[in-house]
C-alpha cells in the first residue's frame, strides 16, 4: 500500500505470482462484468471476509445477481464495467481508476451503488430484515 500511495493511488491491488488478482491491501475485490459479480475464489490467496460474504449474499438475495468466484487476471480489471472493494474498514468502496485509467464511466457504478446503499442501511440498523446481523454494544 505504501508503494501504491507513493505513486498517487489510494489503495494497492495485490496479485499472485501468476499475475492473477488476489485482493486489496486489506479488502476483497469485486468486478462487475455484464451485470454479474466476479471475485477471486478462495484458492487465490484471499481472506474470506465477512463483508465479502455479506455482499455476495445481498447481491443474490436482493438484486438477483450471481457471483462467480474464480481466478481473475489483472488485465481484466481495466475491462470491467465496475470494480469495488469490500472490507470492515472499506465497507463497500468503489474503484473508479486503476493505474490512472477510468474503470467504466469513472464514477461509482449502479451495482456498487446499490450494494453500498444496502450495506450502509443494514449496518446503521435501518433495514429490519437484516437486524439479526447486528449486535447491540
Amino acid at each position: 500500500k505504501t508503494e501504491a500511495e507513493s505513486k498517487g493511488a489510494d489503495e494497492a491491488i495485490l496479485t499472485n505470482p501468476d499475475g492473477s488478482v488476489s485482493e486489496g491491501s486489506a479488502e476483497n475485490i469485486f468486478l462487475v462484468i455484464a451485470n454479474q459479480l466476479h471475485t477471486p475464489s478462495l484458492d487465490q490467496n484471499i481472506l474470506e471476509g465477512i463483508t465479502r460474504n455479506t455482499v455476495i449474499e445481498l447481491a443474490q438475495k436482493e438484486l438477483g445477481i450471481a457471483t462467480v468466484q474464480r481466478k481473475i487476471m489483472a488485465g481484466e480489471l481495466a475491462a470491467a464495467d465496475e470494480v469495488f472493494l469490500t472490507g470492515t474498514g472499506a465497507e463497500v468502496a468503489p474503484v473508479t481508476k486503476i493505474n490512472g485509467a477510468k474503470v467504466g464511466s469513472g464514477c461509482i457504478g449502479p451495482i456498487a451503488r446499490k450494494l453500498q446503499d444496502m450495506y450502509f442501511q443494514i449496518v446503521r440498523g435501518q433495514n429490519p430484515k437484516y437486524a439479526h446481523w447486528l449486535s447491540k454494544i
